[in-house]
């Protein structure tokens, strides 16, 4: 049996991006819910927001140590999987990153030790500058991570001189036209799977009667948060629609599941396609009547443009595209209903004592983090066959790999990050078990693993738990 190199370069990344974007996303929005609770503690020096905060910091740290080591791998595989993209646009992507490295993970570094091991060891307000320092980290992380990211959406800024990109206007290339909108609706879903989390666990510990101060304050605070978020990703998430079908119209036409150039007139929102690429045309469509006028050209009976549009060599693969979108909008549409159900289960004084709204929130504890993936897929499948938008396709990026090498480094991949993800769910499975009243003060350090993974040191009493409150 033989393989196709270049799938299996695509594959062995896109495996690796996927399992890497989970931990960012989480340890993004649980810096900034840390920031807010450490400041809310010293404003009002109520014990249960330190609690909340020590709780929650261990998690902090096992999603940011687990994001860092699997981001370090993404670098090498620009080089060693796709050496053709590097040599062309190392001169526009190469500077980014090492800006990222100078700003933003030199800036989390530098407070990381402080914020996880200082709370004993320097002022309240020391600790609390580390830990806006980390947030801040994170966020400028974000930001030049998507400015290259969009740079390969949108690129700009830069000319083609003997197969080599050389940058014209470096303002362009990072302020590229899709970064100002990508940039935020990024942060929101990360803000918003940090506020899922949070609230899905505290849900969890009212549903079992346990720790119900801090299940109730925590609910309250991440629904808050989630309400405020889940409505603005609403405007912003519209906006980044609207700039992307104007610079990437296959994939948004892909996204919607439309083949004709012009759908029919009123054109129906599809929920479930069976797409033929080959023959252009979905074998089964499953919609409802009217809401893709409604929705895609806001008037009764608008036209929806289709893939048919797009000549069929630089078409993405619909079902791909459309399935990866659904997912991220039907659980946006789930989020903003249980939004509008905390509001007014709030104003009626339930939102903590109706179970079926904590049971669906326990449910809904990762659906940030699916969302995302869901998004991300959207977005870098939809820019399919290119690479580099316009520029460089992805098939004359891979490197002149064997196909044998790259299956084998990918079942490495698959094994070793499954044992990442589960001492990852482990260790935050016993932390969420233990509870809030046994978190440690501060970050627990052990020179040896094989202690760390025995149930006693997970389970086991606090060591210095003693806090000036």
């Amino acid at each position: 049996m033989s393989f196709d190199p270049a799938i299996l370069a695509r594959v062995q990344f896109a495996f690796t991006v996927s399992f890497h974007i989970i931990f960012p996303t989480i340890s993004i929005g649980l810096a900034m819910f840390l920031a807010i609770v450490e400041g809310l503690w010293l404003k009002t020096r109520d014990p249960l927001y330190f609690q909340i905060y020590r709780f929650w910091l261990g998690i902090f740290a096992m999603a940011f140590g687990v994001g860092v080591v699997t981001g370090i791998v993404l670098s090498f595989e620009f080089g060693l999987g796709f050496a053709k993209f590097g040599q062309m646009a190392g001169p526009a992507i190469g500077p980014m990153i090492a800006l990222e490295v100078l700003t933003s993970f030199f800036l989390e570094a530098g407070f990381l030790g402080i914020m996880l091991f200082g709370l004993n060891r320097v002022g309240p307000r020391l600790h609390f500058f580390a830990t806006c320092m980390v947030a801040l980290g994170t966020l400028f992380s974000a930001s030049w991570i998507l400015s290259a990211n969009s740079w390969m959406q949108t690129p700009d800024g830069v000319a083609v001189q003997n197969g080599h990109l050389v940058v014209t206007d470096w303002l362009k290339v990072i302020v590229n036209p899709s970064w100002l909108y990508r940039l935020p609706h990024m942060l929101a879903a990360a803000y918003i799977t940090g506020s899922f989390l949070v609230s899905g666990v505290g849900a969890w510990y009212l549903l079992r009667g346990e720790h119900i101060e801090f299940g109730k304050r925590t609910v309250s605070m991440g629904m808050g948060f989630a309400t405020v978020l889940i409505a603005l990703q609403v405007f912003l998430g519209d906006i980044l629609y609207g700039t992307m079908l104007k610079y990437q119209p296959a994939k948004m036409q892909a996204a919607e599941g439309f083949w004709d150039k012009q759908s029919e007139s009123p054109a129906p929102y599809y929920w479930i396609i069976v797409p033929d690429q080959k023959s252009q045309r979905n074998r089964f469509a499953l919609g409802t009547p009217y809401l893709g006028s409604i929705w895609l050209t806001h008037s009764l009976h608008g036209r929806v443009e289709g893939l048919g549009n797009t000549p069929p060599d630089l078409q993405p693969q619909m079902g791909i595209v459309f399935y990866g979108f659904r997912i991220m909008y039907g659980i946006a549409i789930l989020m903003f209903s249980l939004a509008v159900a905390s509001l007014w289960l709030r104003w009626r004084g339930r939102l903590f004592s109706t179970r079926w709204f904590l049971r669906i929130l326990v449910v809904m504890t990762p659906s940030g983090v699916l969302a995302t993936l869901g998004g991300w897929y959207v977005a870098e499948t939809g820019r399919q066959p290119w690479v580099i938008y316009n520029i460089l396709r992805t098939a004359d990026a891979v490197s002149p790999v064997p196909a044998g090498v790259l299956l084998s480094t990918l079942i490495a991949f698959v094994c070793v990050y499954a044992l990442f993800m589960a001492a990852f769910l482990i260790f935050a499975g016993r932390m969420i078990k233990r509870g809030p009243k046994d978190a440690p003060a501060y970050a627990e350090a052990s020179g040896s693993l094989k202690p760390a993974l025995k149930p006693g040191m997970a389970n086991g009493a606090t060591r210095n738990a003693a806090v000036t409150e």
